[in-house]
């Protein structure tokens, strides 16, 4: 019985990948790779045909690797946006609460962390020395209900 196992077969792979450098030239880069399933026909019929067969995986790189790419301005003379001035107080700064149902309402705590996407509600979490009736010690606070402590 016949099976394709028993015939070499071969795979060569060979993409084209092109380029852009800073200048604008068009770099190509020309990548190779090729699987070869050989089988030994020399070998004894009556063994497993794994332990008598090998794969050759041969890969080569012809040319230069293309340059890293690098930050350009945009065409069109178009600056990139410079970044938003940040939300809310600093990290580490002392506030005062202003929300009156809050358990920590005119006490004093230290900012860890403001979410800086504006459609958050309750971007400013705050850390306190002293812990509510559920024993937690951090809260979220909206940017109207906090004041710096100077």
């Amino acid at each position: 019985m016949a099976s394709m196992a028993s015939a070499a077969s071969g795979f060569v792979l060979t993409p084209n990948v092109a380029t852009t450098t800073t200048t604008g030239a068009v770099n190509s880069s020309r990548n190779s790779v090729s699987f070869f399933y050989l089988k030994n026909n020399a070998a004894n019929n009556n063994t497993n045909s794994r332990a008598n067969s090998r794969l050759v995986v041969r890969a080569a790189e012809e040319g230069a690797a293309p340059p890293a790419a690098t930050k350009t301005a945009p065409e069109g003379g178009e600056a990139p946006k410079p970044k938003p001035p940040p939300i809310g107080p600093k990290r580490g700064t002392k506030v005062r609460i202003l929300r009156r149902e809050s358990y920590w309402y005119k006490d004093v705590g230290n900012v860890v962390a403001v979410d800086q996407d504006p459609k958050t509600r309750y971007p400013v979490v705050v850390r306190f020395s002293k812990v509510n009736y559920a024993s937690v010690s951090t809260n979220n606070y909206a940017l109207d209900e906090i004041e710096e402590v100077k």
